[in-house]
């Protein structure tokens, strides 16, 4: 044993105490007792202390400082001086004193004022107290005693603490934030997560914060805490002793080192994280790394695994540690830990035994009081008095313990403070097994056998509390045993359970001494008492002999029955800045409760003072109670407090048609919330508050009125509860009769009994049910006659004739009407009353019930309700405010259709609202109507079958004319009735022909804003009418009923025609008023069709269509193209391998495209299946929404998993040409086979390469290179294409081999140079290894690590001090060896530029290129990829702003010529062109002007001779571009003459030009040329950050380039960010142009136009070109000449008028040039301005070119088609010849002016013209030039004269 010895460590640290101690000692009993919770332990009303002061004598646990008022316990450390600027409160603690004072806020306000004022003189008695206790002590006794305790077991839960009852009769506090680190940072994780969501004021409760103690621990559990703090509590001016704990590992095995965890010692530990098979646990060892792990099948049945969440703690047993002693295994199994046999026999210092260990107690001494032993001969061990046994049993101790016997206990707490180090233990049974103490109720169960003792027993064991509950009395209590200065143990009729009275208890007032043999109180006395509390961990009743206690009727607020009528004193009135708002009241000692300011009174009090006062006897009902809260709620209402009737407080208590009282506590315009007694509260409906009608609750009941009211209806399970004020015996069976038989639009007679501000209530003659006549149904006048006739009833008056207008059985409410016209139309059998027999056509007679913006609910008889749109009614009303209608206004409608119970209206013109506006359209005649039938207007109507000339054909429809003055369209859809009837899928509509006549049928009148028809409700000669030309519908007998989504049935056929497009879908109409939406995928099998909608689908083109899915209610209809035995659409279950499928692109990304196949499957393609060529292998060419067919590799239906394949050998031709074959599985590696595939990985063990599907092969890193690389990570990267050798393949473990060196792979390797195949004078490449001040050192490319260095004298001309200011690490350089030492290997090498200045070119590159050959790891992929790039940027061209720049040599050269090119287009009335032309790689345009140019070239066709010159001008430029290109090639350049082939050469240039954009430009186009995405959007945000901000132009082109990118590679979501930052950065004008052109040329049509449509609000009144720019889209782009139409009166109107002559003549120029164009009206715009502006020659210059580039158009036709000219030719050549003549006749016109015009003329004669029209141009101009001379002649004699 001389190997044990305690260590100088804490073993639990000293709890700190209060440095004031205001109570006495165990005989001190405080002035006011606190009240007990469930469990029985006191418990005090408010929880809030004071802070503690610091203790210096706590060293080895922190302290917790108690909080200020109102301020949470569960802040551990607070400044004293706390930084200003922000709150001292966690967000947590913040939420928990929100929590606490919304619940005590009330409770603390009385009782803190009230013990103020106790407070001094309770202050005197204690001190007096405690002097005397000081001067009466006696000296301590040897026996054992309780010095500190950490052993405890839980009593309650509360949501921000735990009570945990420990040994002695205390009871210590547990907080939320002492449970475990982990915990605490959940906590403040979701607190501040909750803050951020809530507003400051609404914090709901603190469950919200994610963490339940009630998860987190369980009653009855036992556990090590340790003791934080004790301290007075004096928050209510009261002395009581409180200890705070805690839990945390670190605190609870405090003392504890790594060796002194053994098996069968205990720790608290916590949860760290969930593994699959158990939990790590920490144990909080500082200083170690010992963890704790608990296996799943060591965590006990009772604990759940939903408990064991990360910061739980839990009590374990040691079981075992591992080999190295970093890992415990533990254990919570309850027959391990609970044993007495798990002793920890294998502790090596003391320390080990904490409390929860099982020890073995050598006994040294044992008396009556307990016994004291020894523990490993070493720990001093005491049991007390109740822990021994010796205060619970009759046997005497020294009997049951002798001396130097053993005995096993278990330790409950430790003694810090004690000299020597000692642990107290229990012997109790329950302490022993850790169970809960129970009681046994069965005396027979000795006599059992063993296995029916141990099923019995757990079904005859009690808990003590369920035997005597608290509060219960006890007749009679034996007196067993008498502690003279602590208390008696006494016999309470519970066996193995005692009781115990504290001396204090024992009788009211002060007791002197207790004796053993004698007095009232002696052993075997017996005594009334009453159970005040149980503790648990002592296993024992406290019992009180107070007569006080015994007589008092409550003692704990659990006591107190709700509803109940109970006496009290005021204790206080509440006073906030309204008034009293509430009284506490007391109703028993110790016990109070709070009356709301609601519950004063049955009337409110306007001076509650007044009548109540301070000490004053009241009788108050219990309204409710709540122990956790310590809340009661009473009332004093007279109502409530008097009734007779039974309170009902739950769900239990209700019967149907039971009577109570309740209180409205809200009222809402439905109802009102009355609440009863408890948590119970129902609902009052409106209807069910009074017999008659109440349209306003807050009129009839107000806040706080109490109301008699009967159960109507309620259920338990949704706990919701229906009342009712109405009496069920007022309504007998008669009456139920009598509303039973009443039918709507019955005639009755009744008499008025009471009028009401709006109503009247009638009594209906000879059955007495009570019904309503609304003011509005006395007549069917305006609103004030209605009034005025309700001032003329009057009560007791008889109304003979009364309609039934509704009636409500449930709410027993019935409605009448006076109005004549319901009461004629009952009369006569047309009232409606019933869905039955209506049909369209029907007129009725209705009101007004509703009146919106957009229509008018009618109403009818049985509260049928219809609806009236505005566009059914008369033109003349629906502007006027609410149509010209009011509410109960009666009208007289048609009812137009009925489905679906829906039933829809229209106004006619024979109703009093309308006007004659009408009659006059219906009488007004028809011009020339195509049938001779029709007379008037008003022989339209639906169904009439008549006669049309078509006037127009456009794509979706014909639009025709019935007569001159009346017009009508034949929609495409009501053409054709069968698929084989249409001509042209691509051109419908082809056979007719304009001023045809075809037979139609009226189908009503078309609506074009919604894109439908409607019934005739009005004829106007403005309206169009919808016709049918279907030969089905024009033979009918009758028109045939409109087709609506209802009637359209799943997998049904239909024609159909594509009315719009969008770039992943068609919308196809079926009829007028239907259309479907067809996503690409379903328009064709042919996937060449469905690559370009927009192209193979114009708009009118007929389909036949199936519909896949209707949902008539949504307006959802879903059509395919697709044949209908085409296989079903595509699922995980019939997807198969090999299959062939169209899918569409969704996604791209720089290591593959993710493609849909159907609405649930989808898949990526990975590079090694986008090509049989892995050089091919990019995704740059796909984008989202292509089509592409792929294959299927292999499918993994049960993880949905899907391998597909674009190889052109899989989906084209499996007899194409692979040059990587396909590898699926390991099977199809072959050793020895080269082979590549893309880097899947760089890892620390090397790189692993994907050869295809799951097939991964590893290359080791002394397999990657022949050479030595110090930094082999830099050379690959994912994704990277590579060359290897299978070494090895492993088919079992699926595993494969392969190398990548150069002597392996490449048959014509060349082995690396050694320094004896240097000489001196050679010219070599190589990379800087090392910088010095002094030199560089640097590592020959292709070489076996052969270097060697440049001194800085050697590197430039002039004198290099630092050659670190010239090169770092890693730049490659060109050298030459100066000279070299074969022998100790040294190699000098000269930079210096004039080395290289004789060296022949040819020869230096080819030199070059072989060294980068050697230099390679993998020559022949990257061999390729360069030649490739470098094939790129020998046709790249980057263009700026301003200056066009070869990216080889960075020149520019600017072209004088070119800006007075643009200068003249701009006086001739060109477009402006917004931008330059930009880098073009693969038909990428990077800035974004391809509009500006198809405009410009648009605009400039008329002038051929001037595009001619500027072509060769361009040539010119080029051809002199390329050859300066040729010639500035800088050959002695730190780079090879092949320029800029790789990143590192791009950043060596751009250290020279940083600011040059066409460097940046190119850079980006290098790195999509490497499909590195994600670099080239890095490097173009380096540009942005890299380019001075005063070189805008250089910043706009950057960012134009980003545009491109990011529209073509990125999403929709990334380009718009792009977009508005660069507007931020740049003229915003500019950014927008620039934007819509990128669009355009991308073909995302929908968002140029949605940037067109911003920038002409943004910038229309500035510029006019944007106006021309967006009608130039419309017209070519998107082809919708009307909508380009629409924009010339909107742009006049934002523009300047100085603008709008220019602009007339550019749109009118577009009419010309569009393919949707029309001539005629470019023709009369024209016209219109040169009638304003006749001398505006440039005007007629306009026209002059459009007329002759249309007659040229006409003649190139005729010549294609082989045809001659013909009269239109000829008609054409007079149009031009017209604007040739009347130019000529111009007035005014110089002579210079002139003579070009006649050239111009007589040219284009000579060109199509014949002899005579040339002689007739010669003959005019002479005749001009005589009556110029003869003008000049004039004029001069006039200035003569």
């Amino acid at each position: 044993m001389s190997s044990l010895k305690r260590k100088e460590a804490s073993t639990g640290g000293v709890p700190s105490k209060a440095a004031k101690t205001n109570g006495g000692g165990d005989g001190d009993r405080p002035s006011k007792r606190a009240k007990a919770n469930k469990s029985g332990d006191f418990k005090k009303t408010n929880d809030k202390t004071d802070k503690k002061k610091p203790d210096s004598e706590s060293n080895s646990v922190p302290a917790t400082a108690g909080a200020s008022t109102l301020v949470s316990r569960l802040k551990e450390d607070e400044p004293l001086f706390p930084r200003g600027g922000g709150s001292v409160l966690t967000p947590l603690e913040y939420k928990q004193i929100q929590v606490q004072a919304k619940s005590d806020a009330l409770f603390d306000q009385a009782n803190g004022d009230a013990d103020k004022a106790d407070g001094p003189e309770k202050k005197k008695k204690q001190k007096g107290r405690r002097k005397l206790d000081a001067a009466t002590a006696k000296p301590a006794d040897d026996g054992p005693r309780i010095e500190s305790l950490n052993y405890k077991a839980f009593s309650t839960i509360n949501p921000l603490e735990v009570s945990v009852a420990l040994p002695n009769n205390l009871v210590g506090h547990l907080p939320l934030t002492s449970i475990s680190q982990t915990l605490n940072e959940r906590i403040e994780a979701e607190a501040e997560a909750a803050d951020k969501s809530d507003a400051e004021d609404e914090i709901d409760d603190s469950e919200n914060d994610g963490v339940d103690l009630q998860e987190l621990f369980t009653v009855g559990e036992y556990i090590r805490v340790s003791v934080v703090s004790t301290e007075d509590d004096t928050s209510n001016s009261k002395s009581k002793r409180r200890i705070d704990l805690s839990v945390r590992p670190e605190h609870a095995n405090a003392g504890l080192s790594e060796q002194d965890v053994v098996r069968n010692c205990t720790v608290m530990a916590s949860v760290v994280s969930v593994e699959d098979r158990g939990y790590v646990m920490d144990l909080g060892i500082g200083g170690s790394d010992l963890r704790g792990f608990l296996a799943k099948k060591e965590l006990d049945p009772s604990i759940s695994e939903a408990r064991v969440q990360p910061g739980a703690v839990l009590l374990c047993l040691v079981t075992s540690k591992s080999p190295n002693g970093k890992v415990a295994q533990l254990t919570t199994q309850k027959k391990q830990l609970g044993s007495l046999k798990s002793a920890a026999t294998d502790a090596v210092t003391i320390n080990t035994f904490l409390p929860g260990t099982v020890v073995d107690i050598l006994l040294s001494d044992v008396s009556g009081r307990g016994f004291v032993g020894k523990v490993l001969g070493h720990l001093d061990a005491t049991a007390d008095v109740i822990h021994s046994g010796a205060g619970t049993s009759d046997a005497d101790l020294e009997d049951t313990y002798k001396i130097a016997s053993r005995v096993r206990a278990r330790v409950i707490c430790n003694f810090p403070t004690s000299e020597s180090p000692k642990v107290g233990v229990s012997v109790l049974p329950h302490i022993a097994a850790l169970t809960p103490q129970t009681v046994e109720s069965s005396p027979d169960k000795k006599k059992r056998k063993k296995q029916e003792q141990e099923q019995d027993d757990e079904q005859a064991a009690k808990l003590p509390l369920e035997a005597l509950p608290l509060s219960s009395t006890v007749e009679r209590c034996v007196v067993r045993r008498v502690e003279p200065n602590v208390g008696l143990w006494v016999d309470v009729g519970i066996s193995g359970v005692p009781g115990f009275v504290h001396i204090s208890r024992v009788k009211d007032g002060k007791i002197d001494a207790l004796f053993e043999s004698s007095g009232p109180y002696k052993a075997g006395s017996s005594h009334p008492g009453r159970v005040v509390g149980y503790n648990p961990m002592d296993g024992t009743f406290l019992v009180s002999f107070e007569k006080s206690v015994l007589e008092q009727a409550y003692l704990r607020i659990d006591d107190v029955p709700v509803g109940k009528v109970v006496p009290g004193t005021v204790k206080k009135m509440l006073i906030s800045p309204s008034g009293v708002s509430g009284l506490i009241v007391e109703i028993a000692d110790g016990v109070t409760g709070l009356v709301p300011e609601l519950h004063l009174a049955d009337v409110k009090l306007q001076h509650p003072e007044k009548k109540f006062r301070e000490g004053m006897k009241v009788k108050a009902r219990v309204l409710s109670t709540d122990p956790e809260k310590h809340q009661i709620r009473l009332t004093l209402k007279k109502t409530l407090v008097n009734s007779d009737l039974p309170p009902i407080s739950s769900f239990d208590d209700l019967t149907f048609g039971l009577q109570c009282l309740g209180t409205i506590v809200n009222i809402i315009p439905a109802g009102a919330f009355v609440q009863f007694y408890g948590d119970l509260r129902g609902f009052l409906p409106v209807s069910e508050m009074s017999e008659a009608p109440i349209t306003n609750p807050e009129q009839h009941f107000r806040l706080g009125q109490v109301v008699s009211v009967r159960v109507h209806k309620f259920n338990r399970d949704r706990n919701r509860l229906v009342v009712t004020c109405k009496d069920p015996t007022s309504f007998g069976v008669e009456k139920k009769l009598a509303l039973k038989d009443l039918a709507p639009g019955e005639i009755v007679s009744a008499t008025v009994m009471v009028k009401n501000a709006d109503s009247a209530e009638v009594e209906l003659a000879n059955t007495g049910l009570k019904a309503t006549l609304p003011v509005g149904h006395l007549s069917d006048r305006s609103a004030a006659k209605n009034a005025a006739a309700l001032q003329r009833l009057h009560v007791g008056e008889v109304l003979s004739e009364l309609l039934v207008l509704d009636k409500h059985e449930n709410r027993r409410a019935v409605t009448v009407s006076q109005k004549p016209s319901l009461i004629a139309a009952s009369k006569a059998k047309t009232l409606l009353t019933s869905m039955e027999g209506v049909k369209a056509g029907d007129m009725i007679a209705g009101f007004v019930r509703n009146i919106t913006s957009t229509a008018v609910f009618v109403q009818f008889a049985a509260n049928i309700v219809a609806l009236l749109p505005k566009q059914l009614m008369p033109s003349g009303i629906q502007n006027q405010p609410d149509f010209g209608m009011h509410i109960s206004q009666s009208l007289e409608t048609r009812v137009i259709s009925v489905e679906n119970d829906r039933i829809v209206v229209s106004l006619q013109t024979e109703a009093r609202t309308t006007t004659n506006a009408d009659d006059d359209a219906i009488d007004t005649k028809l011009i020339k109507p195509a049938d001779t039938a029709l007379k008037t207007l008003g022989d339209v109507r639906v169904g009439v079958v008549t006669k049309a000339k078509i006037t127009s054909i456009k794509a979706t429809q014909l639009n025709v004319q019935l007569a001159d003055n009346v017009l009508g369209r034949v929609d495409i859809t009501e053409v054709f009735d069968k698929w084989e009837d249409v001509p042209d899928s691509k051109d419908p509509l082809r056979n007719f022909k304009e001023n045809q006549v075809i037979d139609v049928r009226v189908l009503g009148v078309h609506d074009a804003r919604k894109r439908t028809y409607l019934p005739i409700t009005q004829r106007s000669s403005r309206s169009v009418f919808e016709l049918s030309a279907k030969p089905s519908n024009v033979k009918a007998v009758s028109a045939p009923p409109a087709l609506t989504m209802h009637k359209i049935e799943p997998e049904s056929s239909w024609i159909g025609f594509v009315n719009n497009r969008k770039s992943n879908c068609l919308w196809v109409s079926l009829s007028p008023n239907v259309r479907g939406r067809m996503y690409g995928m379903e328009a064709s099998n042919d996937l060449s069709l469905v690559k370009d909608l927009a192209e193979n689908f114009p708009i009118g083109t007929a389909l036949h269509v199936r519909v896949l899915h209707v949902d008539a209610e949504q307006g959802r209809l879903d059509l395919s193209a697709r044949p209908a035995d085409a296989k079903d659409e595509i699922d995980w279950s019939s997807i198969d391998k090999n299959m062939v499928l169209p899918a569409k692109v969704t996604r791209v990304d720089d290591r593959q495209v993710v493609v849909q196949i159907s609405k649930t499957v989808s898949g990526p393609i990975h590079l090694i299946d986008l090509a049989d060529d892995y050089d091919q292998a990019v995704t740059t060419p796909h984008f989202r929404n292509d089509i592409v067919r792929v294959s299927v590799v292999s499918v993994d239906s049960n993880n949905k998993k899907v391998r597909l394949s674009t190889r052109p050998s899989r989906v084209l031709n499996s007899s194409l040409k692979v040059e990587d074959r396909e590898i699926t599985s390991v099977a199809d590696v072959v050793v020895g086979k080269i082979i590549r595939g893309f880097v899947r990985s760089v890892s620390d063990k090397g790189l692993f390469v994907n050869l295809g599907g799951d097939v991964v092969a590893m290359v080791r890193i002394a397999d990657l290179s022949d050479r030595y690389l110090k930094d082999w990570k830099a050379h690959f990267q994912v994704d990277q294409l590579v060359r290897g050798r299978v070494v090895a393949v492993n088919l079992e473990q699926k595993q494969v081999q392969l190398t990548l060196k150069a002597s392996v792979v490449d048959d014509n390797y060349v082995p690396l140079s050694t320094l004896a195949d240097f000489h001196k004078d050679q010219i070599v490449s190589g990379r800087v290894r090392k910088v010095e001040e002094f030199g560089a050192f640097i590592v020959l490319d292709n070489t076996a690590n052969v270097s060697g260095l440049c001194h800085r004298s050697e590197m430039a001309d002039k004198a290099v001090r630092d050659a670190r200011k010239l090169y770092k690490e890693g730049d490659v350089v060109k050298a030459k060896i100066l000279s070299i030492n074969h022998e100790n290997g040294r190699v000098n090498l000269g930079l210096k530029p004039a080395y290289f200045d004789n060296e022949d070119d040819d020869e230096d590159a080819m030199s070059v290129d072989d060294e980068d050959d050697g230099a390679r790891l993998d020559d022949s992929d990257d061999d390729d990829s360069d030649d490739d790039m470098l094939d790129v940027r020998e046709a790249l061209q980057i263009t700026g702003t301003d200056n066009d720049i070869d990216i080889l040599n960075g020149s520019s050269d600017k072209d004088d010529e070119d800006s007075e090119d643009e200068d003249e287009d701009e006086e001739e009335g060109g477009v402006t062109q917004g931008a330059t032309s930009g880098l073009s790689a693969g038909g990428f345009d990077w800035s974004g002007a391809d509009l500006d140019k198809d405009i410009a070239s648009s605009d400039d066709e008329g002038d051929a001779d001037a595009a001619a010159a500027k072509k060769a001008k361009a040539s010119a430029k080029r051809k002199k571009a390329a050859a300066a290109a040729q010639m500035d090639i800088d050959r002695t350049a730190e780079l090879d003459i092949s320029g800029p082939q790789t990143a590192s050469d791009f950043e060596r240039l751009l250290l020279g030009q940083p600011d040059s954009s066409a460097l940046w430009v190119a850079y980006i186009a290098f790195q999509l040329q490497v499909s590195e995405l994600a670099k080239a959007r890095e490097t173009a945000e380096r540009a942005i950050k890299t380019i001075n901000v005063r070189e805008e132009t250089e910043r706009l082109n950057v960012w134009i380039a980003y545009l491109n990118l990011e529209v073509a590679y990125g999403t929709d979501e990334t380009a718009e960010e792009v977009f508005k930052r660069a507007c931020q950065y740049n003229d915003q004008r500019e950014v927008f142009e620039r934007t819509a052109s990128i669009y355009i040329q991308s073909g995302k049509h929908e968002k140029a136009d949605e940037v067109f449509q911003a920038m002409t609000k943004k910038f229309g009144a500035q510029a006019p070109q944007i106006w021309i720019n967006y009608a130039h889209f419309l017209h070519h782009s998107l082809q919708d000449a009307e909508r380009a139409r629409a924009l010339l009166p909107r742009a006049m109107q934002m523009l300047d008028k100085h603008a709008h002559v220019n602009l007339m003549a550019r749109v009118a120029a577009l009419e010309f040039r569009s393919p949707v164009g029309s001539q005629e009206r470019g023709r009369t715009v024209f016209e219109s301005l040169l009638a304003k502006s006749p001398k505006k020659f440039d005007l007629w210059d306009q026209l002059l070119d459009l007329e002759t580039s249309v007659y040229a158009a006409e003649k190139a036709k005729q010549a294609a088609k082989g045809g001659k000219s013909t009269k239109a030719s000829k008609a054409d050549a007079s149009v031009v010849r017209d604007v040739f003549e009347r130019g000529t006749k111009v007035p005014g016109i110089k002579p210079r002016r002139a003579k070009t015009w006649f050239q111009r003329w007589a040219k284009w004669e000579e060109q199509h013209g014949d002899a005579k029209s040339r002689e007739k141009v010669s003959a005019r101009a002479k005749e001009w030039a005589a009556e110029a001379e003869k003008k000049k002649a004039e004029a001069e004699a006039e200035e003569s004269e």
